[in-house]
């Protein structure tokens, strides 16, 4: 297999995976709500687990296409344009990170209301005829993280860009606490990156603490005979 994907350590295999953590940390560690869209948000994802993927699945894949360096790119290419495709497929999207579905729904209903006056509610779905647009509120539970997810079988792309526009505005003014989940991404992220850093170095600190072979005399080791009880032994 190639050194370059089966011969990353996993220690640092896992250090985008760190960055993605501090990343998800940060951003519930605001006082605000943040608005990512949903090609973005999955593209951070398919980067965070990037060095994973590689010392796993395409190191597994390496010996079927070859040890050149141009098979190792070729791999490499799979899987950007797998998620390049999957960012494509997906639905229309916006993830908002550090908000409750209680506190993110009046700024989606008044959003609503603003667009179409006719908009139906059902349930955490709101239909906007006017806009050829429905939309579906999706809670992440205890991360504190909503999606809202174009659904239906025809969305209008000016509706959900003027919807994603408002979205942003009516986020702004709001002011949320703290995660407590984003110190823990933040501290297993940090130790991720650590241990990392700290593998990275046991290569320098193995040189140099590589102990100096010193020449020393070879002593004759003395055979002591045995001797009577009283008496002195003789060597």
């Amino acid at each position: 297999m190639s050194p370059a994907l089966a011969g990353i350590p996993l220690a640092i295999a896992a250090v985008p995976l760190g960055g993605y953590l501090l990343l998800l940390g940060w951003w519930h560690l605001q006082r605000r709500p943040i608005v990512v869209p949903g090609a973005i948000d999955l593209a951070l994802l398919a980067a965070g687990v990037s060095g994973l993927v590689a010392v796993g699945p395409l190191a597994l894949l390496q010996p079927a296409v070859g040890t050149t360096p141009w098979a190792t790119a070729m791999l490499v290419l799979v899987f950007v344009l797998i998620v390049g495709v999957a960012v494509l497929a997906m639905r229309p999207r916006l993830v908002i990170y550090n908000v409750t579905l209680e506190q993110l729904r009046p700024v989606v209903s008044e959003v609503v209301g603003g667009l179409d006056g006719s908009a139906r509610w059902a349930g955490e779905s709101v239909a906007l005829p006017a806009r050829g647009l429905q939309v579906l509120m999706d809670a992440r539970g205890l991360t504190r993280c909503v999606s809202l997810v174009a659904c239906g079988t025809r969305t209008s792309a000016e509706g959900w860009t003027e919807f994603a526009r408002r979205v942003r505005r009516g986020v702004r003014p709001l002011r949320v606490r703290r995660n407590l989940w984003g110190a823990a991404a933040i501290l297993l992220g940090g130790m991720i990156l650590l241990g990392a850093m700290a593998w990275s170095l046991v290569p320098w600190v193995s040189a140099a603490a590589a102990p100096i072979a010193v020449c020393r005399p070879q002593l004759p080791v003395a055979h002591w005979s045995a001797a009577p009880i009283g008496q002195a032994p003789r060597c």
